[in-house]
């Protein structure tokens, strides 16, 4: 036989199931045979619904059952289900886990966890996660005590908390690897996987790119007609296809059944069937498989060759449903509602009616062949009601849009009111039934709104502390924030509960910013902002109004540029000065002050002075433990330790910056360390001490590299390195190719006080390096031209200036004097007017115009300049009072040296 079909009787309607396909079927055995020597791969089936992709994985997995020569090998499998999919954290990942680490001997409390998962108490997938991967549960625990911390004071810190959600999408992608390795090969299947949610899909990824050399396959289906309507199945097509063009993934599709596997159908279920109606059935059909077992349902005796088709399944529905009574088409309703597995006890209490009724008349409709028996969800074993399930997804949709709009809303909400009522202890109801009760009341029409909005926002919160799941919390805030703007304004508690999600959502999304360039469905984080800052101002609340002015500063420095950001900022500051509460005065000074240290180095010092003082002399302060003032205060340090170098004392900045980095490594979170280290770094080269900047950087990519995943400041660091490197001979190509990694990973996390920082990094390198690339001018020029387009709207001016020089150099080289002139007198007007800028060296700019107006027949200004330059060094070098530190600065830094020697020769 080409095909084989497996048949299962139920009462008098044969149900046809076809289960395997000849190709599909061999591919997914040549991929099976190919781990038994280590060679993994993964292949998505595609079809739209109807076409059977689930029993062929069915399948597939009772293969190793026949087949000798993939006996050994061991299948799994998930099924992301609709509605809480995107929601469930971890789901699938779970559910493919469990079976695996129960195969593997563990230590006895965690061989006695994974059993009390079964019996339902464990509430949420990290919690099962941490204790089948080891280190897992530390990970969390410090990632959930830095989002607890974020979420107290409405602001993420910038760039901390992506790193933490792809580690451990790191650490449970190397546990599954491993227990796949300790299990001998195995196939993991993920059923309907256009419903699997964001952080499962980011372990997907991690696992596909490891499987080439893993005894582990990959199975997924996809329905595709779920994508046309855009949301989250959009999103994991788009997904599918970048895997496929990464080649990790090979898409094969399901199209119609072929006719002699059609003709074998009808002989199983109906061997007196006559000939033609097999060809017939395969011509009316076209193979669509639920439209094959629909007609097969239909077909009696006395109707030969004869076959009614369905013009669609919404008719096939109807002519079923008209034999019931009224009644029980409006029960079948209500439960659709539901969803398509629903509890008799639910279905019961929307229509206020006896459970027994409800229970006995389902039963009967069972027989129908619309719905059957069905395993209850863990959260519902414990009931005395029964569990049903629609035949087919399809099924259950057509039934669900019999009802009226309004009809749907009040039993949705009616739903929602029945399954709250599940913890009549008042206990904490597990996680999907949250995200069930949360579906209901999101489209329970208005008057649930302010309980949706509260639904999501908790489940928000849950998702991103417990489960440090970013994705599937942007979402429910998104939703919070829709039902909140949709009450009726004038109720204190919308503006609260709108702040509280804005606050939640713009500080998971920072990362991604990328001012008016929104992503496609992406919030408009500027007007959610000025949105929470007029629901402050209503409330009359100067806690959440110091909050809301602080946010609004961050999202016009990413929409508006830096200028409006300040004047944000500013009235922040004043507001808590007015307030009179120390907490908010500092950190509203600490945010101030770094930012207002990219306009002007002077003021930015001012304030981290101040918000230091107050900090050592307030009583309020004491000794708290508070994550977000440690927060605040380990950004004000470090930040005044580099303002101080950016200022030229550089003795105290390299005192300053070791004491923090020290203080950091001691710290459970470390989450601003690799930020403190590369400040630290800057100091070293500065100061000539190359061999330990290096060694400094090693240490902060390393210790991100151990968490995981892109970072701004992990960019930015190997930026710095790559630096160091280019102007080695020895090291050149590496210094480029470092280069090249971290201005991609800078695009992909994308800070906006970074980028042009580490743009113009990379520009400088490529002129730098001791073996430039052919391409080294070109590329530098397109580098900094885009810095200077880019600066000049933003108002990063330290940027702006350090591109205009760059630029300058380039033109100069490539032989275009006049240019090269306008640039040079263009940054130089820029610094003389705004003074010394962070991340900048003022005498490196004067060297550079000095280098161009020579060139072009400015001797006397070029030798003023050269002399300005000399001074900024000598002031820089005075402030250094130990001598050896004083001596690497004036010998060992080839800027420094190239200053003094040209003054010394225009003498």
């Amino acid at each position: 036989m080409l095909v084989r079909y497996r048949l299962r009787l139920r009462g008098s309607v044969v149900r046809t199931e076809f289960v395997d396909r000849v190709e599909h079927m061999a591919e997914l055995r040549a991929l099976a045979v190919g781990l038994s020597s280590g060679r993994g791969g993964a292949v998505v089936l595609d079809s739209v619904a109807g076409m059977g992709k689930t029993s062929l994985i069915g399948a597939f997995a009772r293969l190793p059952e026949t087949d000798p020569e993939i006996g050994a090998l061991r299948v799994v499998g998930a099924r992301c289900h609709p509605g809480i999919g995107p929601g469930l954290v971890y789901g699938p990942v779970v559910d493919l886990m469990l079976p695996l680490a129960q195969s593997v001997k563990q230590p006895g409390p965690v061989r006695q966890f994974l059993s009390f998962t079964r019996r339902g108490l464990v509430k949420s997938g990290p919690e099962l996660l941490s204790a089948m991967v080891p280190g897992l549960g530390t990970a969390f625990s410090i990632g959930q005590e830095l989002m607890q911390a974020s979420l107290a004071t409405g602001s993420m810190p910038f760039d901390s908390m992506q790193p933490f959600q792809q580690g451990v999408a790191l650490q449970i992608t190397e546990a599954v690897l491993d227990l796949a390795r300790s299990s001998g090969p195995v196939v993991m299947t993920i059923d309907d996987v256009q419903h699997i949610d964001p952080s499962s899909m980011l372990v997907i990824d991690r696992l596909l790119r490891e499987l080439a050399d893993a005894p582990l396959g990959l199975v997924l289906s996809h329905t595709t007609d779920a994508a046309r309507g855009g949301g989250h199945a959009a999103m994991v097509e788009e997904m599918l296809q970048r895997w496929t063009d990464d080649g990790v993934l090979t898409r094969r599709r399901l199209g119609g059944l072929p006719s002699d596997a059609i003709h074998e159908l009808v002989r199983s279920a109906h061997p007196t069937a006559p000939l033609a109606f097999s060809e017939k059935l395969a011509r009316l059909t076209e193979g669509h498989a639920i439209f094959v077992r629909l007609c097969l349902d239909e077909w009696s005796q006395d109707a030969g060759d004869e076959i009614d088709l369905p013009p669609s399944l919404s008719r096939v529905v109807e002519a079923r449903m008209r034999i019931l009574s009224d009644q029980d088409r409006e029960l079948l309703a209500v439960a659709a509602t539901q969803g398509s597995v629903f509890l008799s006890r639910v279905v019961a209490s929307v229509l206020d009616a006896r459970d027994n009724d409800v229970m006995e008349r389902l039963r009967r409709i069972a027989g129908t062949g619309l719905i059957e028996l069905a395993a209850p969800p863990p959260w519902a074993e414990a009931e005395a009601a029964d569990c049903y399930r629609f035949q087919h997804d399809a099924l259950w949709r057509v039934v669900y849009e019999t009802q009226s709009p309004g009809q749907s809303r009040t039993r949705h909400a009616a739903v929602a009111r029945a399954l709250t009522a599940e913890q009549p202890d008042g206990g904490t109801p597990p996680l999907p039934l949250l995200l069930e009760i949360a579906s209901h009341l999101r489209r329970g029409g208005p008057g649930c709104l302010a309980a949706s909005a509260e639904a999501h926002y908790e489940l928000a919160k849950s998702a991103a502390t417990e489960g440090l799941s970013f994705a599937e919390a942007e979402q429910h805030c998104e939703e919070a924030i829709r039902a909140t703007q949709a009450i009726r304004p004038g109720d204190p508690a919308r503006d609260r509960m709108l702040i509280q999600a804005t606050e939640l959502l713009l500080s998971l999304t920072e990362v991604r910013w990328r001012g008016n360039s929104l992503p496609a469905g992406g919030p408009d984080i500027d007007a959610l902002a000025a949105d929470a800052e007029a629901a402050a101002a209503r409330c009359a609340a100067p806690e959440l109004r110091i909050r809301t002015a602080l946010l609004r500063g961050k999202t016009l420095l990413a929409t508006e540029g830096l200028v409006p950001s300040l004047a944000k900022l500013r009235e922040a500051v004043d507001l808590a000065e007015e307030h009179g509460d120390p907490v908010a005065l500092f950190v509203a000074r600490v945010e101030y002050g770094r930012q207002v240290s990219k306009r002007r180095l002077s003021d930015g010092l001012a304030q981290l002075r101040e918000a230091e003082r107050l900090y050592a002399t307030d009583p309020r302060f004491g000794d708290r433990d508070d994550p977000v003032l440690q927060h605040a205060r380990n950004l004000g340090e470090m930040q005044l330790g580099i303002s101080l170098f950016d200022s030229g004392h550089l003795g105290e900045a390299l005192e300053r910056l070791r004491r923090c980095t020290e203080r950091l490594a001691s710290e459970s979170l470390q989450v601003e360390r690799p930020i403190a280290l590369n400040y630290y770094a800057q100091v070293h080269a500065a100061l000539g001490q190359e061999a330990e900047a290096e060694e400094v950087l090693r240490t902060a990519l390393a210790f991100e590299a151990e968490r995981g995943g892109d970072s701004g400041w992990h960019a930015y660091n190997t930026a710095l390195l790559a630096q160091l490197l280019v102007r080695r001979p020895a090291r050149s190509d590496e210094g480029i190719r470092l280069m090249e990694e971290a201005w991609a990973e800078t695009e992909r996390t994308w800070l906006a006080n970074l980028v042009p920082i580490v743009r113009n990094l990379y520009a400088q390198a490529l002129l730098d390096a001791a073996a430039p690339p052919a391409d080294a001018r070109e590329r530098a020029a397109r580098l900094v031209v885009d810095t200077i387009q880019e600066t000049r709207g933003s108002g990063m001016v330290r940027s702006e200036i350090a591109a205009l020089s760059i630029r300058s150099r380039v033109l100069l080289e490539q032989g275009d004097l006049h240019e090269a002139e306008v640039c040079a007198r263009e940054a130089l007007r820029v610094l003389n007017e705004v003074g010394d800028m962070p991340a900048l060296r003022t005498e490196e700019v004067l060297h550079q115009a000095a280098v161009v107006l020579g060139a072009s027949g400015n001797h006397a200004e070029a030798r003023a300049l050269l002399a300005r330059a000399r001074t900024e060094v000598m002031r820089k070098a005075e402030g250094i009072t130990d001598g050896r530190l004083r001596d690497g600065f004036l010998r060992n830094v080839p800027l420094n040296r190239a200053i003094l020697g040209a003054e010394q020769g225009g003498r």
